[in-house]
């Protein structure tokens, strides 16, 4: 059997009529046997918020109050079903009864279940709306196979034990239902849920795709595909029907906010085709993320990243020594700390950190603890407020005038750092995060609308 695995955003599923139309989808597809949803819209924010210190009870009655209001909104609207009912009463009860524990015991362990509550209610919510429209179809705990690690807040899968336990669990169901289950969460070996970090869901959906062996992976979302850049930004971006992987990585990694960043890496090592589409157009189409393209262009498109902090280390101790490098990524990869882009001097090296890598509940890795520990061995600067620009496509690094024709666009702009050359895929360039909306502008129109 093919087997496809949908994943549908908090927009897609944030209201029964939303719910609707991705059932649709789902049911168009025969081969659509697996359902990867996220917490309906706004869900997600709220319970972070019951995860910060210091809230008062009138405010946390308040975040418990606007969660159930939205899921209440949607069960109503499917009829209150008595089982459905139960289920996203007992989730509620429990929503109140975390937040309750992590005010008198501040503990990651709990902070993540807490978070992991949204994902439940829309399953089960999304699961009935199927069975509305007379398809078999439950709910499946996701965390009986998604097996990760205890580092909560941003938990790594165990990729072979979750092949196991989808083989063992999730896979015979298939043949006779279509199962909705969560993404973004897990557990580990004790049981003990986990998330795996905002943005997860993507990820989550591409795991079980490629421990099932499917076919592809669909990502519905809001935007109907992936497009030459934020629209937003540049108003004639035009959407990408195809693009290879190692493209889609460099543009999910360089900010495109379509794809998590690790969404693909399963896909990738599977060779799973992924397609990104609206859910709330499906006819428009959307883009197919494949092994082998058709067209490799040298410009495929321009992402930006903003919210990024670059970490300046200055040490005379580098000048003709060994081992300064050594020591500084040992002591990052203590604090779980994941560099992208690196510069370096004979005695200076600057490293860009993403802030995107930070846990489930929006904290910084980037902590005090990491920054004494840095220096001991050298002087350290913080500069935040920069955005990654990043052209991405085919054979940057061997084309001859690529730097010219990007240059030219940068020179008005103060550029704080540049990248090329580890990838034929992209081009990378940091500026002042109040210039990133022009300095896309600009290579869009440069690039893409004067050719």
């Amino acid at each position: 059997m093919s087997i496809v695995v949908a994943k549908f955003g908090g927009t897609s599923v944030a209201d029964y009529q939303s719910m609707q139309k991705c059932a649709d989808i789902v049911l168009a597809n025969p081969n659509t046997r697996v359902v990867v949803v996220s917490a309906s819209s706004g869900v997600t924010n709220l319970l972070v918020e019951l995860t910060q210190p210091n809230i008062d009870d009138d405010r946390r009655k308040q975040l418990l109050k606007d969660i159930a209001s939205i899921q209440y909104r949607i069960l109503d609207e499917l009829g209150h079903p008595t089982d459905v009912a139960a289920r996203v009463d007992t989730v509620l009860s429990r929503i109140s009864v975390l937040s309750e524990s992590l005010k008198e015991q501040p503990s990651k362990s709990i902070m993540d279940e807490l978070l992991a509550q949204g994902e439940q209610c829309s399953s089960a919510l999304f699961a009935a709306v199927l069975r509305e429209k007379g398809e078999s179809a439950s709910a499946f705990d996701v965390r009986q196979v998604m097996r990760t690690d205890s580092h909560f807040g941003r938990a790594e899968p165990q990729i072979e034990q979750v092949a196991a336990l989808c083989e063992q669990h999730l896979a015979p169901l298939l043949t006779s239902q279509r199962i909705v289950t969560q993404g973004f969460i897990g557990s580990d070996v004790n049981g003990a849920t986990t998330t795996l970090g905002r943005g997860g869901s993507d990820y989550s959906a591409a795991l079980l795709a490629e421990a099932l062996s499917a076919s592809a992976v669909e990502i519905w979302t809001d935007v109907a595909g992936i497009y030459t850049t934020d629209p937003r930004l540049a108003p004639n971006a035009r959407p990408i029907k195809e693009i290879s992987f190692n493209e889609a990585a460099e543009m999910a990694t360089f900010g495109a906010k379509v794809l998590h960043p690790a969404t693909i890496l399963p896909a990738v090592r599977q060779k799973i085709q992924v397609f990104v589409g609206s859910s709330k157009a499906p006819d428009l189409g959307g883009t197919w993320i494949r092994h082998q393209v058709s067209d490799e262009p040298i410009y495929r498109a321009v992402a930006v990243r903003r919210d990024q902090t670059l970490l300046n280390l200055h040490s005379l101790q580098m000048l003709h020594a060994q081992g300064f490098l050594a020591e500084t990524f040992a002591t990052l990869a203590r604090h779980k700390i994941s560099v992208d882009l690196i510069t370096t001097s004979e005695v200076n090296v600057s490293l860009t950190l993403d802030k995107t890598g930070s846990d489930s509940a929006g904290n910084s890795l980037l902590n005090e603890s990491l920054l004494q520990e840095l220096s001991q061995h050298c002087r350290v600067r913080v500069e935040d407020n920069l955005a990654l620009v990043a052209i991405v496509g085919n054979k940057i690094a061997s084309t001859a005038g690529v730097c010219r024709r990007v240059f030219e666009v940068l020179e008005p702009h103060n550029v704080r750092m540049i990248c090329q050359g580890a990838s034929p895929h992209n081009l990378c360039v940091l500026v002042a995060e109040s210039e990133a909306a022009q300095v896309v502008r600009s290579l869009h129109e440069n690039l893409f609308e004067g050719a």
